[in-house]
């Protein structure tokens, strides 16, 4: 059954969770939304930070840390902005780094989105 973490994160007008915990194994997605809920129209590098901002208060909020994903899933709209999001990827994660696949799409849902992306954090050693 799964298990909703509330992350602090804005509520989004879409059916969609911010993070669910199953069978200890938190599932978790993020793009770059602002605290009022709103898509942030900005450059790639604020996207990336804003982004993984919110991924590191989803998985805070359910009691783990960055250094306990074992996955990311980066999507992003430009292969030429890799460069940019590898430089803020260092910025919140450390080796020995998550798994990681990385996708260039033709389009977000919303317009000004350069960036999404998705996160595994496995189960505690404890469960």
């Amino acid at each position: 059954m799964r298990k909703l973490i509330e992350t602090g994160l804005p509520p989004m007008n879409q059916p969609f969770s911010w993070a669910v915990q199953s069978q200890g194994i938190l599932f978790t997605a993020h793009g770059p939304v602002t605290p009022d809920g709103l898509v942030a129209n900005a450059e790639i590098e604020a996207q990336t930070r804003l982004t993984f901002e919110n991924l590191r208060s989803a998985v805070e909020a359910a009691g783990r840390t960055l250094d306990d994903v074992a996955q990311v899933l980066v999507y992003m709209l430009k292969a030429e902005d890799m460069r940019v999001i590898d430089s803020v990827y260092r910025e919140f994660f450390r080796e020995p780094w998550p798994s990681r696949s990385s996708v260039v799409v033709s389009g977000f849902v919303h317009p000004s989105m350069r960036i999404e992306i998705v996160a595994y954090v496995g189960p505690t050693d404890e469960q």
